[in-house]
Parts: structure tokens; C-alpha cells; sequence
């Protein structure tokens, strides 16, 4: 099979090889890339040659998306005589559930060429995408990256250039903790134009979620993200950030990308002072059909999340802001010996579901 299906590509990943034994060289396809961005008459060895050296540094699943664009976009006559790039949108498509993305993310899905998502976009939402564009999923996770950000940087740029209107979707807010800033430096550095559509980001779904202010008179007046993975060491990174934190008692921690380093970060805020009794809340999946919530105190809340079971992605909430959630007093009126973690179940409130003894 040389193309997917639509209904294929928005469930299986494009990072499989294709075989086709009458496919193009990848200098054929530059060649008719170099021919789209510059017309007939004003392409040149030096164009075909840079064009060529960019495509040689695309996977040949990646090449195949390409040359499938440029012949449709070929076929187009209302582009026929168009000349210069296309535009990326960089779109945020908030924490998962579908009817927390915005308008303007919505308009733009049933009018994109090409799409490349993350991991973190839900199925439901990719159902709202132009049935015709090209579904290209660049997605990551601790220990396995489908694309290098290098390499998602050069499709952008490939596509852009070829004249698509690009969109490239991400989970919650693209300026949060989501790579949005380097994606929109290296296209500006191109010359190609991006616009960038914000998303709710997760903190701000899953507290309205669970009933969590982040920031309530007399009890929090500032809210902190931090994250726990960076290229360097999560362990490292989260020294820097939290230090002095567990002294800031109105202040509340939310942890992005945390669960993995939750036991450094534990030890980390009791050290600097943080009580071990002070209210907490890991939450998996959070605003989706998916959602598990464990509350805790800081002390337990590493054994816990291990207890659950609980899986990337998850969000680690912190702070005395976290007892106003009405799960937090159901969770505290249970016995001691029991963990109790909380379900959502489509638009009722979360459902207190007993686990097995600790």
C-alpha cells in the first residue's frame, strides 16, 4: 500500500517505511519542489540543489507525504499560477476533550492542506480534520521520538514552502512547555509566516475540571508551572526550580511532564519546607473519557501515583488550593488504609472507585 487511507492516517502513525518499486527519487520530487516554489522560469541549479540537499534529510515515509502534496497541489487550478510559501498555524488543541477547543482551532482544520500532530491530540479531536489533508504524525514520549524536533522542523519548512496551508497541532497551549517557541524561530528564520492559535493548557482544564482554583484569596495568590523533563535531566532541572518553593506556602505548583521525577520532586519540596501533610492531586488523561485523578498528601503522593498505576500524560497539582476540589473531601472522609481515585464519567461528577489495600 503506497498511500493511508484518511481514516487510516488519524490511527496509525507515519512512521513506517512504504515500498514502491516505481517511486520517484527523492531528487525527482525536488526537483518538482524546487519547480512549485519558483515556476518554470525562474528555477535554477542553485534552487533544485538546496531543495534537493532539504529533501535528502527526510525519511522516505516523509518524502512520499510530499510528493503526494505537490501532485495534488499541482492538480489544483486555483493554485496553478500561485508562487511563494504557504502559511503554518501553530494550533493549541487544549487538555483532550474536543468541546475545549477553540473556534478559531476548529476553523482551521477543515481548511488545512497538511497536518502534523503530537501524541498528546486526541483521536476525537483529529475526526474533526479536512477529510482531504495530509495527516502526518510527528508525535513523541519519553525514550521514543517517531521525528527529531530537527527533523519536524524541515517538513514544516518542505510543506510551507510547496505552498500548503500547514497546521501543526499540539496538545493544551504550543507556548507551554510544548516547543512552540523553537518551531516558530526556525520557520520566521526561513521567511515563512506563522500564527499561532492558544489552547486551553492543561492546568487551566483540569483544575476548572476537578473544582481546583489556582489562585483563591486568603489561600493562593500565585500559581507556578514547572516541568519535570528537560533535555539535560529531569532531576537536575527540577533542583533548580524549586528551590526555595517549599517556602512559598500561597503558592501553587503545577507540574507538567512530572510523574517520572515525582520522587525528587517529593524530597525536594519537603526540604526546602514544604509540609508532607500539604494537598495533592496527580491526574492522568485529565478532562478526557480517560481521566484518573489520585488525591493525596505530598508525603504519599509518590506511593500512590505507583499504587495507580498512573501513565504519561499526567499532571501533578500542589498546594493548599487543591483541599477546595469536592474530591478532595470525599477522598479525605474514606478510612486511611484505603486509595481511592476518581473517574470521570462523561459530563457527571467524578465517581469515588475503592482500589486494593496498600
Amino acid at each position: 500500500m503506497l498511500f493511508q487511507s484518511r481514516s487510516l492516517q488519524t490511527q496509525i502513525p507515519s512512521t513506517s517505511y512504504h515500498v514502491d518499486c516505481f517511486r520517484p527519487s527523492k531528487y525527482d520530487i525536488a526537483h518538482s519542489y524546487t519547480e512549485l516554489r519558483y515556476g518554470a522560469r525562474r528555477k535554477g541549479h542553485r534552487a533544485l540543489q538546496k531543495d534537493a540537499d532539504s529533501v535528502q534529510k527526510l525519511r522516505d515515509c516523509d518524502v512520499i507525504e510530499l510528493q503526494t502534496f505537490l501532485h495534488a497541489h499541482r492538480m489544483r487550478e486555483d493554485r496553478r499560477d500561485q508562487e511563494g510559501p504557504g502559511l503554518v498555524y501553530l494550533v493549541g488543541t487544549g487538555p483532550g476533550d474536543p468541546g475545549l477547543l477553540t473556534l478559531r482551532a476548529a476553523q482551521l482544520m477543515h481548511v488545512a492542506d497538511v497536518v502534523l500532530y503530537d501524541r498528546l491530540v486526541s483521536d476525537d479531536i483529529l475526526k474533526l480534520v479536512n477529510p482531504g489533508a495530509r495527516m502526518v504524525y510527528v508525535g513523541k514520549e519519553a525514550g521514543l521520538h517517531t521525528r527529531s524536533q530537527d527533523e519536524i522542523h524541515t517538513l514544516l519548512l518542505a510543506f510551507a514552502e510547496a505552498g500548503a496551508t500547514v497546521l501543526r497541532l499540539k496538545g493544551g497551549d504550543p507556548y507551554v512547555f510544548g516547543r512552540g517557541g523553537e518551531e516558530v524561530q526556525f520557520l520566521s528564520s526561513k521567511g515563512i509566516k506563522v500564527h499561532c492559535v492558544p489552547g486551553i493548557t492543561a492546568a487551566a482544564g483540569i483544575c476548572a475540571e476537578l473544582g481546583i482554583p489556582m489562585t483563591h484569596r486568603g489561600v493562593a495568590t500565585s500559581a507556578r508551572f514547572l516541568t519535570g523533563h528537560s533535555r539535560e535531566g529531569g532531576e537536575q532541572l527540577l533542583e533548580g526550580q524549586i528551590s526555595g518553593a517549599g517556602a512559598e506556602p500561597n503558592t501553587t505548583l503545577i507540574v507538567y511532564m512530572g510523574l517520572q521525577t515525582l520522587p525528587v520532586l517529593q524530597q525536594q519540596l519537603i526540604a526546602n519546607g514544604m509540609p508532607a501533610s500539604m494537598p495533592a492531586v496527580a491526574v492522568e488523561r485529565g478532562t478526557t473519557q480517560d481521566q484518573r485523578v489520585v488525591f493525596s498528601t505530598l508525603e504519599e503522593l509518590p506511593n500512590r501515583t505507583a499504587h495507580a498505576k498512573l501513565k504519561s500524560p499526567t499532571l501533578l497539582i500542589i498546594g493548599e488550593v487543591v483541599a477546595l476540589a469536592p474530591g478532595w473531601a470525599e477522598w479525605q472522609a474514606q478510612q486511611k488504609p484505603l486509595m481511592w481515585v476518581a473517574d470521570r464519567i462523561g459530563n457527571q461528577q467524578p465517581v469515588l472507585l475503592p482500589l486494593a489495600g496498600r
